[in-house]
C-alpha cells in the first residue's frame, strides 16, 4: 500500500518524549502491565454470571482475541493464514517506510516490516467490546475504553503503526469482539436450558 493521507497526522502523534516515556509507551504497548486487568475482567463475569458460564465467556474471549490476530496477520503476509490473499498490498511499518522513517521517532527495530493490520488494535477493541457487553458497568467502560487509548497510542508512539493500521484493527476487532460475544450470548441460552432441564429431572 502506498497511501500517504495519514503521514502528516502520524507525524504529529509521534515524537521523542525522552526515556522516561519511551519506557512507557513500551510497557503499555506490553502484556504484563495488562494482566490484573484480564483477571479482573474474568473475576468479576465468573462473580456475576457462575463459573460455569464464565467459561464459555473465557472461551469466546480467547476466540475473539484469536480471530482478530489471525485476520490481521492476513493483511500483513504472517501467522496461520499468511497466504490466503498473497495478492494483497503489504504496508511497511512507520520505523521501515522510506517516506517516514527518518523523521520518525523509533524506540525499537525489534519488529516484524508490516503494520497492516493492527493486531494489537484489533485483539484491544475486541476484549474491549466483549468484555464491556458482559461487565454492563459505566466504570468499567471508561476504564476499558482508556486503556483501548493508551495500548493503541502507544503503537503510534512506537512507530509500529500509522493512524490507519490502528483504524482497520479497530474495525476487525469491533466484528470480532462483537460476533463472539453473540456466540457466547447463544452458547449461555443453550447452557441455562440444559440446567433448567436437568434440575427438573433431579426434581
Amino acid at each position: 500500500m502506498n497511501y500517504t493521507f495519514d503521514h502528516e497526522l502520524f507525524l504529529w502523534l509521534n515524537f521523542d518524549g525522552g526515556p522516561v516515556m519511551d519506557t512507557v509507551m513500551k510497557v503499555v504497548s506490553g502484556t504484563t502491565m495488562w494482566i490484573p486487568l484480564y483477571l479482573f475482567i474474568l473475576g468479576y463475569v465468573c462473580y456475576k454470571y457462575g463459573w460455569k458460564r464464565a467459561i464459555g465467556f473465557l472461551v469466546c474471549l480467547v476466540l475473539a482475541i484469536g480471530l482478530s490476530d489471525i485476520v490481521c496477520g492476513i493483511f500483513k503476509h504472517s501467522g496461520p493464514l499468511k497466504h490466503l490473499w498473497e495478492s494483497f498490498p503489504v504496508r511497511h511499518r512507520p520505523m521501515f517506510d522510506s517516506a517516514v522513517r527518518d523523521l520518525a521517532h523509533v524506540v525499537s527495530y525489534g519488529h516484524g516490516p508490516y503494520g497492516t493490520v493492527s493486531a494489537h488494535a484489533a485483539t484491544v477493541v475486541s476484549l474491549a467490546w466483549i468484555s464491556a457487553l458482559a461487565i454492563r458497568k459505566w466504570w468499567y467502560d471508561v476504564i476499558i475504553t482508556l486503556a483501548v487509548v493508551l495500548i493503541c497510542y502507544s503503537r503510534i508512539y512506537l512507530a509500529c503503526h500509522f493512524p490507519m493500521d490502528i483504524l482497520l484493527g479497530t474495525i476487525v476487532g469491533t466484528i470480532s469482539g462483537l460476533s463472539m460475544f453473540f456466540l457466547w450470548k447463544k452458547f449461555d441460552i443453550v447452557l441455562q436450558k440444559t440446567t433448567f432441564a436437568a434440575g427438573k429431572r433431579e426434581k
